[in-house]
């Protein structure tokens, strides 16, 4: 090799503390130095005066992408967990809730209701959930095993793995918003501060709570199991990212807006009919919602967020609306936004592609996980009913669940009244949830062929095969290349 050629290296570095290696890599993408030069740089000067200067104080918030952290959350609600979940740039996963039983999780309870009547009333509510949940396991395992006998190709302990999967699959639908669960992530510190400051903006304590947690874990020194298994020498380790929770912070827009908004649209809506869902008429579990204009469509999306209405009704009110109309909306949606709020996701528009979407909320958790979307998730209720697992009809035991669900139902509705916090956890996940899908054509595609799979849940997998029904029945020639599998073709055996 010459003299005057450079050498390619393509260079592993080694795990480091979040903050340092992203001010390492910072200053590597300014400065002629190696990796090693840049890393060695860092390591004899402060990381907290960089961040202090060039994240903080001059806005440079890309270099914290080049940061991150793996951080756990143990002993949450599901609630919880869809919260967390709600980022745009997010890697995780949490506890299945269609592989293991959740009924030995236990169910959290609001410190607002604690030692109160109403904690009773709460109690009695999950404890008829849990014991329908545990009561209908067994008859559904047998049923399914009778139904779908073990192939003379599969392991014994594989099909009862399979089959006890596709029983929770249906008992599911039981589980309340207050079960227990686990979730692990991988975020850059910049979805992490962002994280942060939404869950110490939530309008419910269980977030601020967790939100606090979370900066605490960011100043201390993270766990090092594997080092410690590996031989590695022991601590002291530096902290996660203490630069970062110090600054993070609760958001007076974000606290806010919502229910300006919800307070604002109790007002602008009233006379319209869109409280009362007898006027609704059919809801189809998926809605192509036509072309339309932009502002039309911000203005209808922020209304729908705080609303139970389907989003064509909310359209065909806003487009006879005078601009001025539309423009008080928009101004209560921005009126607390401060220099450094980013605008509300509800102000991402223009996506060709906008379906209204009404299905239970289990399959829609799993939907939920999509990122190349904007999803507008209107709020957990139970006022669009609930949806009864095919397999249950099949195996007669629908009447149980029914029952069960139809108590649930008015035990929810009467706690209301009384706290509303309290009635949000109650809500089994077999209710149904709307929820607006703004996305391109590809990520259409990809929904409509990777939910539609034999493996995935029924639920999901009628929603992804819809999907592709409703863009193939408007634009015929890119419906032809989407693929999907009908939910017709069914594969009980294939996980």
């Amino acid at each position: 090799m010459s003299a005057d050629r450079p050498s390619r290296r393509v260079i592993a570095v080694a795990p480091m503390p979040p903050e340092k290696s992203a001010y390492a890599l910072a200053r590597y993408s300014r400065s002629p130095d190696s990796i090693e030069s840049s890393i060695a740089w860092v390591h004899g000067h402060s990381s907290e005066k960089f961040w202090e200067q060039f994240y903080f104080d001059y806005g440079h918030a890309s270099i914290a992408d080049l940061g991150h952290v793996i951080v756990c959350f143990e002993d949450i609600t599901e609630l919880a967990a869809i919260r967390l979940e709600d980022e745009p740039v997010w890697d995780g996963q949490a506890k299945s809730s269609r592989y293991q039983n959740f009924a030995s999780s236990g169910w959290y309870v609001p410190d607002a209701i604690h030692g109160s009547e109403t904690e009773g009333t709460y109690q009695g509510i999950l404890r008829s959930l849990g014991e329908i949940y545990r009561l209908l396991h067994g008859p559904l395992v047998e049923f399914l095993s009778e139904r779908d006998p073990r192939p003379e190709a599969m392991k014994p302990g594989d099909y009862q793995r399979t089959i006890a999967a596709r029983a929770f699959d249906v008992t599911r639908y039981l589980l309340p918003l207050a079960s227990r669960t686990n979730v692990g992530q991988v975020v850059s510190i910049r979805t992490l501060e962002k994280q942060i400051t939404r869950l110490l903006s939530s309008q419910l304590p269980e977030l601020r709570m967790i939100g606090e947690d979370l900066k605490d874990a960011c100043q201390r020194p993270p766990m090092n199991v594997w080092g410690e298994l590996t031989g590695q020498a022991p601590g002291p380790y530096e902290p996660l990212a203490p630069t970062l929770a110090r600054h993070a912070k609760s958001s007076e827009y974000q606290g806010a807006v919502y229910t300006d908004l919800a307070r604002y649209a109790k007002e602008a809506l009233r006379g319209n009919g869109l409280d009362d869902a007898a006027s609704w008429g059919s809801q189809e579990a998926v809605e192509l919602v036509e072309p339309h204009d932009p502002c039309d469509e911000v203005v209808a999306t922020l209304l729908y967020r705080v609303s139970q209405a389907p989003y064509r009704h909310i359209l065909s009110v806003v487009r006879d609306w005078t601009e001025k109309q539309k423009q008080e909306t928009i101004e209560i949606a921005l009126s607390r936004r401060g220099p450094y709020d980013e605008l509300i996701r509800e102000f991402r528009s223009g996506y060709p592609l906008t379906f209204d979407i009404l299905m239970d909320i289990g399959g829609w958790r799993d939907l939920h996980r999509h990122r190349r979307c904007q999803q507008i998730q209107q709020n957990f209720t139970t006022r669009h009913g609930y949806e009864t697992p095919k397999p249950l009809v099949q195996a007669g035991l629908d009447g149980e669940y029914r029952q069960a669900m139809d108590a649930v139902q008015a035990d929810i509705e009467q706690l209301r009244k009384v706290n509303a916090e309290a009635a949000l956890y109650a809500i089994p996940f077999g209710f149904k949830v709307r929820c607006l899908f703004k996305m391109d054509f590809a990520e259409a595609e990809y929904i409509a062929k990777l939910r539609s799979g034999v493996k995935g849940h029924w639920s999901y997998r009628s929603i992804a095969w819809l999907i592709k029904e409703k863009v193939t029945e408007r634009y015929p020639s890119l419906g032809r290349h989407m693929q999907a599998t009908s939910p017709d073709i069914e594969d009980t055996l294939t996980r």
